[in-house]
């Protein structure tokens, strides 16, 4: 097998966009045709004009905040499935309740790229350690070693010494799970002085990935790269060798929105990560997952020419509490929406001795007025229903980080 997984990898960037945008119509009338949740939410679209990252921009967004409620309304998938759950493979249950289904096709959350990227081979053994009761994270990381060839120890979380000895009896390769279970089985390993030298290679994913802890497998001689995956679209990106950023994965399209909008950021700006995964049997379109990232630029020096994620940069759904009221960030991006002159806002809630203030900080667009701050705040009035004061500074003078409500509260 060679250093890329397949052919894929390497398309120049034009031959992928146009392949993507050459399937995404026939897909969009699959879910309109098999899914009633799509029927519903795209009634009106003509599937075969969306050929272009503008005319996707168009279509409302599906978002991970709002199946809870969704799904309570149409069990069990909100409606968005185009199969019937008795014919899929499994269903889980994430926090929320969300359940999300997996169907019976090889690799159905196409995880054996980031696999192969993390430089498993056929024939290896994996230490699986993510769980395998309720949630799909096992499942996920195990089809995908199957998919590659490769076989899996079904360790799940807990019971960390039987584990580390499970380990040393069996020699596995390899480690799949979260960067912190890792450092708990090397610790225990340590205490009960059990040698598992075998494990050279890991992929993590669910958490954050710090430094420290890469360092600190690098000593143990194991090499972790990480990928980002979630359970209702599987993989969406991976890191690769050498490291830089998060390469997106083949069987999706990834778009970066304003939080609380549907509208894609400028270049280089932080936004909302939005999926439209191509399954036939979950064709989610356009997926706000409510996780922050940025586009990096230039080509992976690894020779994989899709997109690069800089990787998971927060939440995008910072809605907050201010004197009992909510204020989401679909407000801010209203009132933004009513002054063509702001370029972006960010609303910065902050405590004054027992009192709460928000401060709606504006950058304008080059050259354009100030808008009159007295209709301003009628207006975060209006849509809040909260008072609120303005602050004006020249465009570019709010950090790239995505955030559009920064509450400063302890």
């Amino acid at each position: 097998m060679t250093e890329y997984y397949d052919a894929l990898e390497t398309r120049p960037p034009e031959v992928r966009e146009a392949a993507l945008f050459a399937a995404l119509p026939a897909q969009i009338a699959h879910a309109q045709a098999r899914a009633p949740g799509f029927a519903r939410l795209l009634a009106g679209v003509e599937a075969a004009a969306i050929t272009s990252r503008a005319a996707l921009a168009q279509l409302p967004l599906v978002r991970k905040s709002d199946l809870i409620e969704a799904q309570k309304a149409m069990r069990p998938f909100a409606g968005f499935n185009a199969i019937a759950p008795g014919r899929l493979a499994r269903i889980f249950q994430s926090p929320g309740p969300i359940y999300d289904p997996e169907g019976r096709g090889t690799d159905w959350w196409r995880l054996a790229r980031a696999l192969h990227a993390a430089g498993f081979r056929p024939g290896e053994l994996i230490h699986n350690t993510f769980s395998y009761h309720m949630t799909p994270a096992g499942s996920i990381f195990e089809t995908g070693a199957h998919a590659l060839g490769c076989a899996v120890f079904p360790a799940g979380v807990g019971q960390t010494e039987q584990q580390v000895r499970a380990i040393a009896d069996l020699g596995p390769v390899g480690y799949a799970g979260t960067p912190s279970f890792l450092g708990l089985l090397l610790d225990k390993a340590r205490e009960i002085g059990v040698a598992i030298p075998s494990l050279t290679k890991g992929l993590v994913s669910g958490e954050a990935y710090p430094e420290t802890a890469r360092a600190r497998f690098a000593e143990a001689g194991i090499s972790v790269l990480q990928c980002y995956a979630t359970a209702d679209v599987g993989l969406i990106a991976y890191e690769t060798r050498p490291r830089g950023g998060l390469v997106q994965d083949e069987g999706v399209l990834v778009e970066l929105v304003r939080p609380g909008t549907g509208d894609p950021v400028g270049e280089g700006e932080v936004g909302e990560v939005v999926v439209t995964s191509f399954n036939p049997d979950y064709p989610l379109i356009r997926f706000a997952t409510g996780d922050l990232s940025q586009f990096l630029d230039g080509p992976s020096p690894c020779g994989r020419t899709n997109r690069r994620l800089k990787g998971w940069l927060g939440r995008a759904d910072q809605t907050t509490k201010v004197k009992g009221m909510f204020v989401h960030p679909s407000q801010v991006a209203e009132i933004v929406r009513r002054y063509p002159g702001i370029e972006c806002a960010r609303l910065v809630v902050e405590r004054e001795g027992e009192n709460d203030r928000m401060t709606l900080v504006c950058a304008l667009d080059p050259g354009a007025a100030e808008p009159a701050v007295a209709a301003l705040q009628e207006t975060i009035q209006a849509v809040t229903k909260l008072r609120g004061a303005v602050r004006f500074v020249a465009s570019g003078g709010l950090p790239n980080d995505g955030k559009v409500i920064d509450d400063t509260r302890a």
